[in-house]
C-alpha cells in the first residue's frame, strides 16, 4: 500500500513554479494590451467592441491570475502537510520497529 501512497514534493514545488510562471505570463499580456489604442479601428461600433473586449480583459486576466495564485498557495500548504505528515508517519513505524525489535530481547 505505501507503494501506491506517493507525493513528488519536488514536482509540486514546479508545479506551483508553473502557476506562478503563468500568472506573470497573463499579466503581461494584459500589460502590453493596455498600450493598444482602440479608437479608429474602423466604425464607432468596432472602436466599442474592442474598448470592451479590453476592459473584459483585463477583469478577467486578473480574475485568472488570483486564482491560479490562490491554487498555487494551497498547493504549497497542501505539500507542506504532507511531508510533515510523512516525517511523523515514518517516525511513528520507526519507534514501533524498535519497540518490537526491544520486545523479542
Amino acid at each position: 500500500m505505501a507503494e501506491r501512497l506517493a507525493v513528488d514534493g519536488d514536482e509540486l514545488a514546479w508545479f506551483m513554479k508553473q502557476l506562478r510562471k503563468s500568472t506573470e505570463s497573463l499579466e503581461g499580456v494584459r500589460r502590453a494590451l493596455l498600450d493598444a489604442n482602440v479608437v479608429g479601428l474602423g466604425t464607432d461600433d468596432l472602436d466599442s467592441a474592442c474598448e470592451q473586449f479590453q476592459d473584459d480583459w483585463e477583469y478577467g486576466t486578473k480574475e485568472i491570475g488570483k486564482q491560479t495564485e490562490d491554487l498555487a498557495k494551497i498547493i504549497g500548504k497542501s505539500k507542506d502537510s504532507y511531508l510533515e505528515v510523512d516525517k511523523a508517519l515514518e517516525e511513528a513505524l520507526r519507534k514501533a520497529k524498535e519497540g518490537k525489535a526491544g520486545d523479542k530481547k
